[in-house]
């Protein structure tokens, strides 16, 4: 179907992992967590692990990141193993879940290999905005409760003087009055900030 290698070159990341993972079988094998046959099923099961990544993905460094996914998760989960069942046919499953978990994601993910994409989606420094920001709030805060509340009213709220009065239940010279204040109050503040 494909060529592949069947010998796995030690100084290649599979080959590491491989490494890695005899050792660890061979430990747990020491300790009665694993079987023997268990260990050997797995470790002869990855060149068969890797002709079906390489199947399902079309490249060969997916095929051996995925086969490498695969053992992790059949080390980490080698309590849910049943003894007697067939080992190809779960590592298969695991392979294959894997494999269309990842697919799924890339689906979500935009390739962007110049940069343009994310460019696109730079924004300008907001920081001089949020000084500015902080520095408008301390101008605000520094203005009586009445005069605030009357800018507020009429600024931002874009309330008519008249509304605003009602509102505030004062007359609308009274609204006027505290808005010019309040104004000049906040540009005496803002400048001196």
């Amino acid at each position: 179907m494909f060529p592949f290698p069947v010998v796995i070159e030690v100084k290649s990341r599979l080959g590491s992992v491989l490494l890695r993972l005899e050792d660890a079988l061979s430990a747990a094998e020491a300790e009665g967590q694993v079987s023997k046959t268990f260990k050997a099923d797995l470790v002869a099961a990855v060149p068969r692990l890797r002709r079906y990544a390489l199947a399902r993905s079309q490249n060969a460094a997916e095929a051996d990141d995925l086969v490498q996914t695969t053992l992790m998760r059949a080390w980490e989960n080698r309590s849910g193993f049943v003894p007697g069942t067939n080992l190809i046919a779960w590592l298969f499953t695991i392979l294959r879940n894997t494999f269309i978990n990842q697919r799924k994601r890339l689906r979500r993910e935009v390739e962007d290999i110049d940069g343009a994409f994310a460019a696109t989606l730079s924004l300008e420094p907001e920081q001089e905005h949020r000084v500015g920001l902080i520095e408008l709030q301390a101008a605000l805060n520094s203005l009586t409760a009445e005069h605030r509340e009357t800018l507020l009213l009429v600024m931002v709220d874009g309330l008519l003087y008249e509304e605003a009065a009602a509102v505030l239940g004062c007359q609308p010279g009274t609204v006027k009055s505290r808005v010019s204040r309040a104004r000049e109050r906040l540009a005496l503040a803002m400048g001196a900030a």
